[in-house]
């Protein structure tokens, strides 16, 4: 079982920055590979990044490389999503999961998060 907890968001304005965070729990969720999804009113959701817990792995959706960064920090169980120059359009819900195979871009993931609001103002 694995347990997982997003905090961080909130209202921001455009060109802003924000950090997200995903606090995992459970006797096996280092076993897991770590992904941060998002999805707005009325679209799907869609893929965002995706990182080994050691960081080896990474992956990120090809709009938004460069403006977010995945990261971990394994002594908190915690996996981070640091969003910079933010934009309307990133207003959505932001979702953390766990998958027992690295299939970056994939969406059939094992766990899920509750999800965090993020709003971007203009």
């Amino acid at each position: 079982q694995v347990q997982l907890v997003e905090s961080g968001g909130g209202l921001v304005q455009a060109g802003g920055s924000l950090r997200l965070s995903c606090a995992a729990s459970g006797s096996t969720f280092s076993r897991y590979f770590m992904g941060w999804f998002r999805q707005a009113p009325g679209k799907e959701r869609e893929f965002v990044a995706a990182i080994s817990w050691s960081g080896d792995l990474i992956k990120y959706a090809d709009s938004l490389k460069g403006r977010f960064t995945i990261s971990t920090d394994n002594a908190k169980n915690t996996v981070y999503l640091q969003m910079n120059s933010l934009k309307p359009e990133d207003t959505a819900v932001y979702y953390c999961a766990a998958d027992r195979r690295w299939r970056p871009g994939g969406y059939e993931y094992d766990y899920w998060g509750q999800g965090t609001q993020v709003t971007v103002s203009s």
